[in-house]
């Protein structure tokens, strides 16, 4: 099954689920080196609700947030891991720094981000109250980050 879809597109399966009265959650990211905490994150956004969107930073967005020598993984293939995840029913790829225009496109219901941000500071969670949904915010694994793991890559291999 195709988890890959553009915006517009996925807002009307959305739309059709949620005729069916299912829950759509979103969250984003780059997911840029696919580790334990990404996939924790994923599981405990999943069970938010009944459907899983994830709003996937394209290589252009994620070079504006991480600098020029990010991602690591290209999109299509970061896309096509998280697909491979049981957890994840949907992905959209967004080229925008933040995903404001995606989630006004999808209305989720809910807005799932990691504890580690504050509520206010979540990119769409106003728009998502303002139409009914609401913020979860969701335990993030202490210390596991693509960056620190880039750095380990480069501490043992340089």
């Amino acid at each position: 099954m195709n988890k890959i879809y553009n915006r517009n597109d996925l807002a009307d399966i959305l739309k059709q689920l949620k005729d069916q009265k299912k829950q759509i959650v979103f969250t984003n990211g780059c997911f840029d080196i696919l580790h334990t905490g990404h996939v924790r994150y994923l599981n405990a956004a999943r069970e938010q609700g009944d459907i899983l969107v994830v709003g996937l930073n394209s290589d252009i967005s994620v070079k504006t947030i991480k600098g020029p020598k990010r991602p690591i993984v290209n999109q299509a293939d970061r896309a096509e891991v998280l697909s491979g995840l049981e957890c994840v029913n949907y992905i959209s790829i967004f080229d925008e720094p933040d995903p404001l225009n995606l989630i006004s496109v999808l209305i989720p219901d809910i807005l799932v981000k990691g504890a580690d941000w504050e509520e206010d500071e979540i990119i769409g969670g106003d728009f998502v109250k303002s139409n009914g949904g609401k913020i979860i915010r969701v335990d993030v694994v202490p210390g596991i980050s693509t960056t620190k793991i880039i750095t380990k890559i480069l501490d043992k291999y340089s």
